[in-house]
């Protein structure tokens, strides 16, 4: 690390001030590293997407700035109330259900909520500049738009939809699905939902895509609707921005009640709304984070969180390329690995959801459905939404509402039924066996602020599971033998492998479907 005053060299030069590059710098400033961020526009800025999910706030607690969102006023966001699925009946989800340790999160205005976040990178330490724009980056250097060149010992892309590492190098890749245009703006005195769920985000599915809208702090609500792209053009053409957003408003049943005689503040605003991602998010001497890697529909929310959870293991990853160069290989793979396994998750359930409302028949949803529903096979990422070892309740909840296709259908009741059977409780005398398709491996896994070199447990499609030591030999010694046999083994090898230790451990594995037990 370098510990120079200069502005001519950096550990770490970060491109971008938005929730990614804010958080990935505040992490690397707090662990010592020199870092650098630049950012085009000067804060506070407008931005889209104003509802965080609660697991948000575990990345913000971790990098230090959450009593700071928490002072600021932002509502809290108890819930989601969605009008989409099999009826137009609305219905809800409470984050309280699966999260107690955090039961809500916020619905905030992202001009100030950005601006939080980059001060704090500021004042952990990070040299933030406001109003400079980066150019291009070479190998080892960045180019600022007054032609100063700035090095760097690896560059961190955070430079949001601009993609510039990856649109300069030609591999960003658009997603042919989500091809939506989003069309928004703010009202002000609308009502809210009726208690308790006046501060969620709020849903509606409707003829031409679906709308959302979000209760603000100071009686202002966000309200936007994501169409097709191409009608969505074709329709601010015609009639212009203001009057195509007011009529989609008005196509909607329950939204439109709630803005009734209420005041057009701001807007209307449009963005391009495709999905991407890019073909690779790390490489020689950078690394892409947040939307500079992907973008995924908003329909989940997903969209901070995508990138507070990227930066945090952006951060893990530079660390390890500045400390331990041996292993930026391994860290880089698992860095990749670890962000598409969220991206993949992310994107599967809303192309499922998509393809599967049935309260809605038009163009919009007739398209998404002959598109999407061939592939909507039981992957593993619906698996883990269904069986509980999803992050967020959220998709669980939604997918309880949806027309879902029969193969999916019989899946979700084959995992209920597993997941809600009574624990197994081993015994030395039960043989058991490493599901098929599984593998021990060693790889880089996630460990203090940066990767290390570990044990997981993966295959047919799964996340990688990280393993202990003791764990990782229990799935190796498990090939039918019992586990008597398997904790005398390791006991001779391993003094902390007594018999106990293994039967908790199978248990585990076993609840998790790891280990099979066998006849």
């Amino acid at each position: 690390m370098r510990s120079s005053e200069s502005e001519g060299h950096h550990d770490a030069v970060v491109i971008g001030g938005g929730p990614a590059g804010s958080i990935t710098a505040a992490f690397l400033a707090r662990r010592g590293f020199d870092v650098a961020l630049y950012e085009r526009e000067h804060f506070p800025r407008h931005h889209i997407g104003e509802s965080l999910l609660p697991a948000t706030l575990a990345v913000l607690e971790d990098v230090g700035v959450l009593p700071a969102i928490e002072a600021e006023g932002f509502l809290a966001k108890w819930g989601a109330t969605w009008s989409w699925g099999r009826s137009d009946e609305p219905w809800s989800l409470y984050f309280k259900e699966t999260s107690a340790r955090y039961p809500h999160s916020y619905q905030v205005s992202r001009d100030r909520f950005d601006q939080i976040l980059l001060e704090h990178a500021s004042s952990s330490g990070a040299r933030v500049r406001q109003g400079v724009a980066v150019r291009s980056v070479r190998e080892g250097e960045v180019e600022l738009a007054d032609g100063e060149r700035i090095g760097a010992d690896i560059v961190v892309d955070a430079s949001g939809q601009r993609s510039l590492i990856a649109s300069a190098r030609g591999f960003k890749r658009w997603d042919a699905y989500f091809r939506n245009l989003a069309v928004y703006g703010y009202f002000r005195g609308a009502r809210h939902l009726d208690p308790p769920d006046d501060s969620n985000i709020f849903i509606e599915s409707y003829e031409n895509g679906w709308m959302w809208k979000i209760p603000l702090a100071g009686g202002i609500s966000s309200v936007g609707a994501v169409v097709d792209r191409d009608i969505g053009a074709a329709g601010i053409r015609k009639v212009g921005r203001e009057r195509f957003y007011l009529d989609q408003v008005a196509a909607t049943v329950r939204a439109a009640a709630l803005l009734d005689g209420a005041d057009f503040a701001d807007g209307p605003h449009v963005v391009r709304d495709w999905s991407y991602r890019a073909d690779t998010f790390a490489g020689d001497g950078f690394v892409l984070v947040g939307d500079a890697a992907c973008f995924i529909d908003p329909l989940f929310s997903t969209g901070v969180h995508l990138a507070a959870t990227g930066a945090s293991l952006a951060a893990a990853y530079v660390a390890t390329a500045l400390r331990d160069p041996d292993l930026t290989a391994a860290a880089r793979d698992a860095y990749q690995r670890l962000y598409l396994a969220q991206y993949g998750h992310f994107h599967d359930m809303a192309q499922l959801f998509y393809g599967t409302n049935r309260a809605r028949e038009s163009y919009f949803w007739e398209a998404r459905r002959l598109t999407g529903e061939t592939r909507l096979e039981p992957r593993a990422a619906f698996v883990r939404a269904i069986s509980g070892q999803a992050a967020f309740q959220v998709e669980r909840a939604a997918l309880a509402h949806a027309a879902l296709p029969e193969d999916f259908e019989r899946e979700l009741e084959r995992q209920v039924a597993v997941h809600g059977a009574p624990r197994v409780e081993p015994t030395g005398a039960m043989r058991v066996r490493l599901a098929a398709g599984l593998e021990v491996s060693e790889r880089a896994v996630l460990g203090d602020g940066r990767f290390e070199m570990g044990h997981v447990i993966a295959g047919n499609g799964r996340d990688d599971l990280p393993v202990s030591a003791l764990v990782a030999n229990l799935a190796k010694q498990a090939t039918g033998r019992s586990l008597g046999e398997i904790a005398d083994r390791m006991a001779g090898t391993d003094p902390g492998s007594t018999r106990e230790a293994v039967l908790s451990a199978a248990a585990l594995l076993i609840a998790e479907e790891v280990l099979k037990v066998t006849a």
